[in-house]
């Protein structure tokens, strides 16, 4: 008997035990230090059970001492210095301290080590406007952990992306990791639509902007990428095309009377295009995933750029944390385009647009020398509203792409 009640009060500690863990661990796993996921164990949780679903769009901002995923003011080798906030003097970052928690599934942790070793020999390819650039500058520091890489290679000159002559920039960058060869590249095509020069000699030189056909970049080396993420929007405006000098063009013939006239209309027959152009080119591309990501908010006032900002709000989810509900995307553009698609929609605008605390706006031009006959000495503040602070927002619309791959 006493032997059984040793072998009884034994099993009662063990269970005890248990129990205990089991409690400390449910007490650590709050909403500011949730139980992760990795990268790999996502897909198992959301296959485990039919009736759990992850919505990426909709969730909340919650607070992460993890945070930021990479330093920007270590971050120089891929990170402009107009948009690394630290660099430019921006005074406040407590817009830094948060992620994105999807509704009905923990967001996979991001590891740079795993994320490239599941890319090993992959190309990822952006193709966009500036927002794009940033997404993929984003990128670039998430996977360094934004430190200095002499070993990742320029190979952009396989992909065109060379600096024409007199030129600021090339038209992108492509770099590859040598040690999982993977690709990471970035194109620049504000409308995503064709631009070809016209045959012109006098200035202005006027290009050719063909709405019903994607850019050539996309056309040429669509069969290199493995996955790739394209994104439009804040370039369709009547200043912006008329300043660039872009003439539309359908059916290789320019567009004239009131067709198409209306720049929303102009864009929605863009988009719509090249995602019906793309679609049909996934069959003979298998390995390919393709995402459309949404348009990036601004938070100019009255949503006027030339009027200033109005996000120097430096106070974190002044506008709300959380995104719920059934309705759909608020880019019905998008949304509408990939419906029914192998296009997957990267839908980020509704989260992107509680942060208006996290634009470059606030931060400081660097100072110029001041003339010799001018006594003023206060450096210019940027008032931009459209581009994000790097570390930032488009570090989390990369957590959800590399999600969903």
């Amino acid at each position: 008997m006493s032997g059984g009640k040793r072998y009884i009060l034994k099993g009662s500690v063990s269970l005890a035990l248990v129990i205990l863990i089991l409690l400390m661990i449910t007490l650590l796993v709050s909403e500011e230090n949730p139980l992760r996921t990795s990268l790999f164990e996502v897909k198992r949780q959301f296959s485990a059970s039919s009736s759990s679903v992850c919505n990426f769009a909709k969730g909340k901002w919650v607070q992460d001492r993890k945070r930021p995923l990479y330093s920007g003011l270590e971050c120089k080798q891929w990170l402009s210095t107009m948009w690394s906030c630290r660099i430019m003097g921006r005074p406040d970052f407590s817009f830094e301290a948060y992620r994105w928690q999807p509704e009905g599934c923990n967001m996979p942790q991001f590891d740079r080590f795993t994320f490239l070793k599941r890319m090993q020999n992959k190309t990822i390819a952006f193709i966009g406007d500036s927002l794009g650039r940033q997404q993929f500058q984003s990128l670039m520091c998430m996977a360094t952990g934004g430190e200095d890489s002499p070993e990742v290679q320029n190979v952009g000159w396989e992909y065109g992306l060379v600096k024409p002559k007199g030129a600021l920039r090339p038209d992108g960058w492509a770099y590859r990791f040598p040690t999982t060869n993977t690709t990471i590249l970035y194109y620049w095509s504000a409308s995503l639509s064709d631009l070809v020069p016209m045959n012109n000699t006098d200035p202005p030189r006027v290009t050719a902007m063909h709405l019903d056909r994607p850019p050539a970049f996309m056309r040429n080396y669509l069969h290199r990428f493995d996955v790739l993420v394209l994104n439009t929007g804040h370039h369709w405006n009547r200043g912006k095309i008329e300043g660039n000098h872009w003439v539309m063009h359908v059916n290789g013939t320019r567009v004239e009377g009131e067709y198409l006239k209306d720049i929303r209309d102009a864009k929605d027959f863009t988009i719509h295009s090249v995602v019906t152009w793309l679609d049909a080119q996934l069959p003979l591309h298998p390995r390919l995933k393709a995402f459309f990501r949404t348009i990036s908010p601004r938070h100019f006032r009255n949503g006027d750029w030339n009027t200033g900002g109005n996000c120097n709000n430096t106070v974190p989810l002044s506008r709300g944390s959380e995104i719920t509900g059934d309705d759909g995307s608020v880019d019905t553009t998008v949304e509408s385009a990939v419906n029914g698609t192998g296009i997957k929609i990267l839908d980020i605008t509704a989260l992107s647009e509680l942060r208006d605390e996290a634009h470059i706006s606030g931060s400081k031009l660097k100072p110029r020398k001041p003339k010799k006959a001018s006594n003023e000495t206060a450096t210019p503040v940027v008032n931009d509203c459209l581009h994000w602070c790097l570390p930032g927002i488009p570090d989390t619309w990369n957590e959800l792409f590399i999600a969903q791959i």
